[in-house]
Protein backbone atom coordinates (compact mmCIF):
# COMPACT_ATOMS: atom_id res chain seq x y z
CA UNK A 1 0.00 0.00 0.00
CA UNK A 2 0.91 3.51 -0.86
CA UNK A 3 2.11 5.45 2.24
CA UNK A 4 0.05 8.45 0.91
CA UNK A 5 -2.99 7.14 0.65
CA UNK A 6 -5.54 6.67 3.63
CA UNK A 7 -7.84 3.50 3.23
CA UNK A 8 -10.17 1.56 5.82
CA UNK A 9 -9.50 -1.61 7.09
CA UNK A 10 -12.13 -4.28 6.80
CA UNK A 11 -12.22 -7.33 9.62
CA UNK A 12 -9.46 -9.63 9.29
CA UNK A 13 -7.48 -8.00 6.69
CA UNK A 14 -3.75 -7.34 6.99
CA UNK A 15 -1.99 -3.84 5.90
CA UNK A 16 1.42 -3.49 5.15
CA UNK A 17 2.31 0.42 4.99
CA UNK A 18 5.99 1.34 3.82
CA UNK A 19 7.44 4.27 5.64
CA UNK A 20 8.37 7.33 2.94
CA UNK A 21 11.25 9.98 3.55
CA UNK A 22 8.79 12.67 4.18
CA UNK A 23 7.57 10.74 7.28
CA UNK A 24 10.84 9.58 9.05
CA UNK A 25 11.26 10.64 12.94
CA UNK A 26 7.26 10.66 12.87
CA UNK A 27 5.07 8.59 16.04
CA UNK A 28 4.25 5.12 15.08
CA UNK A 29 0.68 6.03 16.60
CA UNK A 30 0.92 9.43 14.79
CA UNK A 31 1.59 7.63 11.61
CA UNK A 32 -0.94 4.79 12.14
CA UNK A 33 -3.86 7.71 12.69
CA UNK A 34 -2.84 9.68 9.05
CA UNK A 35 -2.86 7.01 7.17
CA UNK A 36 -5.56 4.37 8.34
CA UNK A 37 -9.41 5.94 7.89
CA UNK A 38 -11.58 5.37 10.85
CA UNK A 39 -9.40 5.07 13.39
CA UNK A 40 -8.70 7.36 16.70
CA UNK A 41 -5.25 7.98 17.75
CA UNK A 42 -6.39 6.22 21.08
CA UNK A 43 -7.58 3.45 19.39
CA UNK A 44 -4.54 2.88 17.23
CA UNK A 45 -2.55 2.97 20.71
CA UNK A 46 -4.60 0.10 22.28
CA UNK A 47 -3.92 -1.84 18.88
CA UNK A 48 -0.39 -1.28 19.49
CA UNK A 49 -0.38 -1.78 23.12
CA UNK A 50 -2.25 -5.20 22.16
CA UNK A 51 0.98 -6.08 19.95
CA UNK A 52 -1.44 -6.56 17.02
CA UNK A 53 0.99 -4.03 15.05
CA UNK A 54 4.52 -5.07 13.88
CA UNK A 55 7.55 -2.92 12.66
CA UNK A 56 9.76 -4.61 10.26
CA UNK A 57 8.24 -8.01 11.64
CA UNK A 58 8.75 -7.00 15.49
CA UNK A 59 6.23 -5.27 17.86
CA UNK A 60 7.00 -1.48 18.83
CA UNK A 61 5.66 1.22 20.78
CA UNK A 62 3.35 3.64 20.19
CA UNK A 63 5.67 5.60 20.35
CA UNK A 64 8.45 4.28 18.01
CA UNK A 65 9.94 7.24 15.20
CA UNK A 66 9.87 5.78 12.30
CA UNK A 67 12.56 5.62 9.66
CA UNK A 68 12.57 5.03 6.09
CA UNK A 69 11.67 1.79 4.21
CA UNK A 70 10.10 0.96 7.72
CA UNK A 71 7.64 -1.34 7.29
CA UNK A 72 4.28 -1.84 9.09
CA UNK A 73 2.20 -4.83 9.56
CA UNK A 74 -1.85 -3.98 10.84
CA UNK A 75 -4.29 -6.42 11.12
CA UNK A 76 -7.48 -7.69 12.97
CA UNK A 77 -9.25 -4.21 12.46
CA UNK A 78 -12.95 -3.67 13.14
CA UNK A 79 -15.73 -4.55 11.31
CA UNK A 80 -17.33 -2.46 9.54
CA UNK A 81 -20.87 -1.61 10.65
CA UNK A 82 -23.36 -4.51 9.01
CA UNK A 83 -27.10 -5.58 9.57
CA UNK A 84 -26.87 -7.76 12.89
CA UNK A 85 -30.15 -9.26 13.26
CA UNK A 86 -30.25 -11.09 16.72
CA UNK A 87 -30.68 -14.80 16.10
CA UNK A 88 -32.50 -17.64 18.13
CA UNK A 89 -29.46 -19.50 18.81
CA UNK A 90 -29.96 -21.71 21.77
CA UNK A 91 -26.94 -20.73 24.34
CA UNK A 92 -25.59 -22.67 27.38
CA UNK A 93 -25.33 -20.48 29.93
CA UNK A 94 -22.94 -21.25 32.73
CA UNK A 95 -23.54 -17.99 35.00
CA UNK A 96 -25.33 -14.52 34.71
CA UNK A 97 -25.39 -11.40 36.68
CA UNK A 98 -25.90 -8.26 36.09
CA UNK A 99 -22.10 -7.33 34.75
CA UNK A 100 -21.40 -10.11 32.84
CA UNK A 101 -22.38 -13.77 30.88
CA UNK A 102 -20.29 -17.05 30.99
CA UNK A 103 -21.30 -19.52 28.31
CA UNK A 104 -20.27 -23.13 27.16
CA UNK A 105 -19.59 -22.39 23.45
CA UNK A 106 -20.00 -25.93 21.46
CA UNK A 107 -17.32 -26.21 18.58
CA UNK A 108 -19.19 -25.34 15.02
CA UNK A 109 -19.78 -21.67 16.47
CA UNK A 110 -17.94 -18.36 15.76
CA UNK A 111 -17.67 -15.94 18.26
CA UNK A 112 -19.01 -13.10 16.14
CA UNK A 113 -19.27 -11.78 12.55
CA UNK A 114 -16.15 -11.61 10.12
CA UNK A 115 -15.37 -11.25 6.41
CA UNK A 116 -18.00 -13.25 4.74
CA UNK A 117 -19.67 -14.34 8.06
CA UNK A 118 -22.68 -12.10 8.63
CA UNK A 119 -24.95 -14.51 10.85
CA UNK A 120 -25.17 -17.68 12.96
CA UNK A 121 -22.66 -16.49 15.26
CA UNK A 122 -22.56 -16.32 19.45
CA UNK A 123 -22.48 -12.35 18.94
CA UNK A 124 -25.92 -13.10 17.11
CA UNK A 125 -27.22 -15.41 19.62
CA UNK A 126 -25.96 -13.23 22.77
CA UNK A 127 -27.98 -10.24 20.89
CA UNK A 128 -31.30 -12.38 20.91
CA UNK A 129 -30.98 -13.63 24.62
CA UNK A 130 -29.87 -10.91 26.42
CA UNK A 131 -31.37 -7.07 26.45
CA UNK A 132 -28.26 -5.29 27.73
CA UNK A 133 -24.60 -5.29 26.25
CA UNK A 134 -21.69 -3.50 26.15
CA UNK A 135 -20.98 -2.01 22.69
CA UNK A 136 -17.60 -1.70 23.27
CA UNK A 137 -15.97 -3.69 20.65
CA UNK A 138 -18.74 -2.32 18.19
CA UNK A 139 -22.32 -3.34 16.47
CA UNK A 140 -21.85 -6.42 15.33
CA UNK A 141 -19.72 -8.01 18.59
CA UNK A 142 -22.16 -6.67 21.39
CA UNK A 143 -20.99 -7.82 24.79
CA UNK A 144 -17.95 -9.71 23.21
CA UNK A 145 -14.57 -9.40 24.92
CA UNK A 146 -12.31 -12.23 23.83
CA UNK A 147 -12.60 -15.33 21.32
CA UNK A 148 -12.56 -18.54 20.95
CA UNK A 149 -11.45 -20.89 17.50
CA UNK A 150 -14.76 -21.94 15.54
CA UNK A 151 -13.99 -25.72 16.45
CA UNK A 152 -12.73 -24.88 19.85
CA UNK A 153 -15.11 -25.67 22.45
CA UNK A 154 -15.76 -24.53 26.26
CA UNK A 155 -16.01 -20.77 28.29
CA UNK A 156 -16.10 -17.59 27.10
CA UNK A 157 -17.66 -14.39 28.93
CA UNK A 158 -19.39 -11.83 27.71
CA UNK A 159 -20.16 -7.74 29.03
CA UNK A 160 -23.24 -6.71 29.72
CA UNK A 161 -22.14 -3.33 30.68
CA UNK A 162 -19.50 -0.98 29.06
CA UNK A 163 -17.65 -0.61 32.50
CA UNK A 164 -17.83 -3.96 32.99
CA UNK A 165 -16.47 -4.91 29.39
CA UNK A 166 -13.59 -2.23 30.06
CA UNK A 167 -12.62 -3.85 33.15
CA UNK A 168 -12.65 -7.35 31.42
CA UNK A 169 -10.91 -6.30 28.45
CA UNK A 170 -8.01 -4.76 30.97
CA UNK A 171 -7.79 -8.01 32.63
CA UNK A 172 -7.17 -10.21 29.55
CA UNK A 173 -4.70 -6.93 28.10
CA UNK A 174 -2.75 -7.46 31.53
CA UNK A 175 -2.74 -11.43 31.20
CA UNK A 176 -4.34 -11.14 34.55
CA UNK A 177 -7.02 -14.07 33.40
CA UNK A 178 -6.45 -17.77 34.33
CA UNK A 179 -7.54 -19.58 31.03
CA UNK A 180 -7.00 -23.49 31.04
CA UNK A 181 -7.68 -25.87 28.01
CA UNK A 182 -7.75 -29.21 27.70
CA UNK A 183 -6.04 -30.67 24.09
CA UNK A 184 -5.40 -34.24 22.65
CA UNK A 185 -2.05 -34.49 20.85
CA UNK A 186 -0.12 -36.63 18.75
CA UNK A 187 2.57 -38.34 20.16
CA UNK A 188 3.62 -38.82 23.73
CA UNK A 189 4.89 -36.13 25.66
CA UNK A 190 8.34 -37.05 27.16
CA UNK A 191 8.15 -34.44 29.70
CA UNK A 192 5.34 -34.45 32.53
CA UNK A 193 5.43 -30.65 32.32
CA UNK A 194 6.80 -27.97 29.99
CA UNK A 195 6.51 -24.20 28.81
CA UNK A 196 6.60 -23.22 25.14
CA UNK A 197 7.87 -19.34 25.01
CA UNK A 198 7.84 -18.79 21.17
CA UNK A 199 6.31 -15.72 19.20
CA UNK A 200 3.75 -15.84 16.81
CA UNK A 201 3.32 -13.82 13.69
CA UNK A 202 1.46 -14.56 10.32
CA UNK A 203 2.57 -16.98 8.04
CA UNK A 204 4.25 -15.28 5.31
CA UNK A 205 3.51 -18.23 3.01
CA UNK A 206 0.02 -18.28 4.06
CA UNK A 207 -1.81 -15.39 5.37
CA UNK A 208 -4.69 -17.47 6.75
CA UNK A 209 -2.37 -19.22 9.07
CA UNK A 210 -0.34 -18.55 12.07
CA UNK A 211 3.43 -19.30 12.63
CA UNK A 212 6.08 -19.24 14.98
CA UNK A 213 8.24 -16.31 14.20
CA UNK A 214 11.12 -15.00 15.46
CA UNK A 215 10.62 -11.16 16.69
CA UNK A 216 6.83 -11.79 16.31
CA UNK A 217 4.30 -11.34 19.09
CA UNK A 218 5.37 -12.72 22.24
CA UNK A 219 3.39 -16.03 23.38
CA UNK A 220 3.55 -18.34 26.13
CA UNK A 221 1.81 -21.79 26.91
CA UNK A 222 2.09 -23.92 30.27
CA UNK A 223 1.12 -27.24 29.35
CA UNK A 224 1.29 -30.44 31.87
CA UNK A 225 0.62 -34.08 31.26
CA UNK A 226 -2.41 -35.43 32.63
CA UNK A 227 -2.66 -38.69 31.01
CA UNK A 228 -0.37 -40.16 28.69
CA UNK A 229 -1.65 -43.07 26.16
CA UNK A 230 0.35 -45.75 23.55
CA UNK A 231 0.60 -42.98 21.16
CA UNK A 232 -1.33 -39.75 22.27
CA UNK A 233 -1.21 -37.30 25.47
CA UNK A 234 -3.67 -35.90 27.00
CA UNK A 235 -2.32 -32.44 28.29
CA UNK A 236 -3.73 -29.27 30.45
CA UNK A 237 -2.32 -26.40 28.74
CA UNK A 238 -2.44 -22.41 30.56
CA UNK A 239 -2.38 -19.65 28.41
CA UNK A 240 -0.27 -16.99 29.44
CA UNK A 241 -1.07 -14.51 26.07
CA UNK A 242 -4.02 -14.97 24.02
CA UNK A 243 -2.43 -14.94 20.23
CA UNK A 244 -4.57 -16.01 17.64
CA UNK A 245 -4.27 -20.27 17.06
CA UNK A 246 -1.55 -19.70 19.99
CA UNK A 247 -1.95 -23.66 21.59
CA UNK A 248 -2.67 -24.66 18.64
CA UNK A 249 0.48 -23.52 16.78
CA UNK A 250 2.79 -24.42 20.02
CA UNK A 251 1.98 -27.91 20.00
CA UNK A 252 2.14 -28.50 16.55
CA UNK A 253 5.61 -26.50 17.18
CA UNK A 254 6.14 -29.28 19.52
CA UNK A 255 5.85 -31.82 17.17
CA UNK A 256 2.27 -33.04 18.85
CA UNK A 257 -0.16 -31.61 16.90
CA UNK A 258 -3.80 -31.52 18.53
CA UNK A 259 -5.53 -33.88 17.54
CA UNK A 260 -8.30 -33.57 14.72
CA UNK A 261 -6.10 -29.96 13.49
CA UNK A 262 -6.66 -30.17 9.53
CA UNK A 263 -4.77 -26.54 9.62
CA UNK A 264 -1.80 -27.61 12.01
CA UNK A 265 -1.98 -30.86 12.72
CA UNK A 266 0.61 -31.67 9.21
CA UNK A 267 -1.63 -34.78 8.44
CA UNK A 268 -1.27 -36.60 11.59
CA UNK A 269 -4.80 -37.76 11.80
CA UNK A 270 -4.19 -39.85 8.71
CA UNK A 271 -1.49 -41.84 10.13
CA UNK A 272 -3.76 -43.08 13.33
CA UNK A 273 -3.14 -47.31 12.69
CA UNK A 274 -6.51 -48.32 14.18
CA UNK A 275 -9.11 -47.65 11.29
CA UNK A 276 -11.65 -47.19 14.45
CA UNK A 277 -9.82 -44.56 16.12
CA UNK A 278 -9.07 -42.86 12.31
CA UNK A 279 -13.06 -43.10 11.81
CA UNK A 280 -13.82 -41.77 15.02
CA UNK A 281 -11.38 -38.63 14.82
CA UNK A 282 -12.77 -37.76 11.35
CA UNK A 283 -16.39 -38.11 12.79
CA UNK A 284 -15.32 -35.66 15.54
CA UNK A 285 -15.08 -32.76 13.01
CA UNK A 286 -13.11 -30.51 14.94
CA UNK A 287 -9.94 -30.28 16.80
CA UNK A 288 -9.66 -32.11 20.13
CA UNK A 289 -8.94 -28.64 22.43
CA UNK A 290 -11.57 -27.34 24.92
CA UNK A 291 -11.22 -24.10 27.38
CA UNK A 292 -12.13 -25.84 30.26
CA UNK A 293 -11.31 -23.15 33.28
CA UNK A 294 -11.37 -19.04 33.36
CA UNK A 295 -11.15 -17.58 35.87
CA UNK A 296 -10.69 -13.45 36.67
CA UNK A 297 -11.63 -10.78 38.96
CA UNK A 298 -14.82 -9.73 38.88
CA UNK A 299 -15.80 -6.45 37.37
CA UNK A 300 -17.45 -4.82 39.91
CA UNK A 301 -16.99 -6.74 43.20
CA UNK A 302 -12.78 -7.39 42.40
CA UNK A 303 -13.46 -10.65 43.90
CA UNK A 304 -11.96 -13.68 42.32
CA UNK A 305 -14.30 -15.72 40.19
CA UNK A 306 -13.51 -19.07 38.65
CA UNK A 307 -15.91 -21.38 36.24
CA UNK A 308 -15.41 -24.81 34.81
CA UNK A 309 -16.57 -26.75 31.64
CA UNK A 310 -17.31 -30.37 31.17
CA UNK A 311 -15.56 -32.01 28.05
CA UNK A 312 -18.59 -31.91 25.27
CA UNK A 313 -19.84 -35.86 24.80
CA UNK A 314 -17.68 -36.40 21.63
CA UNK A 315 -14.48 -35.68 22.97
CA UNK A 316 -15.22 -38.08 25.77
CA UNK A 317 -16.25 -41.04 23.47
CA UNK A 318 -12.99 -40.14 21.10
CA UNK A 319 -10.87 -40.36 24.98
CA UNK A 320 -12.90 -43.88 25.43
CA UNK A 321 -11.54 -45.00 22.04
CA UNK A 322 -8.24 -43.99 22.76
CA UNK A 323 -8.19 -45.38 26.03
CA UNK A 324 -8.58 -48.92 24.67
CA UNK A 325 -5.22 -48.57 23.65
CA UNK A 326 -2.15 -49.75 25.80
CA UNK A 327 -1.75 -46.70 28.96
CA UNK A 328 1.85 -45.62 29.57
CA UNK A 329 0.88 -43.30 32.78
CA UNK A 330 -1.71 -41.60 34.43
CA UNK A 331 -1.48 -38.25 36.27
CA UNK A 332 -4.36 -36.97 38.13
CA UNK A 333 -4.86 -33.43 38.84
Amino acid sequence: MNANDQRTLRDGETVTLKVAEGDADTRLDSYLASHIEGWSRARLQRLIEDEEVLVNGKTAKASYKLHPEDEIEVELAPPAATAFIPEAISLEIIYEDDDMIVVNKPAGLVVHPAAGIHSGTLANALAYHFQELSTHAGPIRPGIVHRLDKDTSGLLVAAKTEAAHENLADQFRAREVFKSYVALVHGVVSQMSGHIDESLARDRRNRTRMAVVPGGRAALSLYRVRRRYDRFTLLDVELKTGRTHQIRVHLAWLNHPVVGDVVYGGGRDNTVQDPMLKAEIRKLNRQFLHAEQLGFLHPRTNKPVRFSSALPAGLVRLLEKVGATRVEGQISL
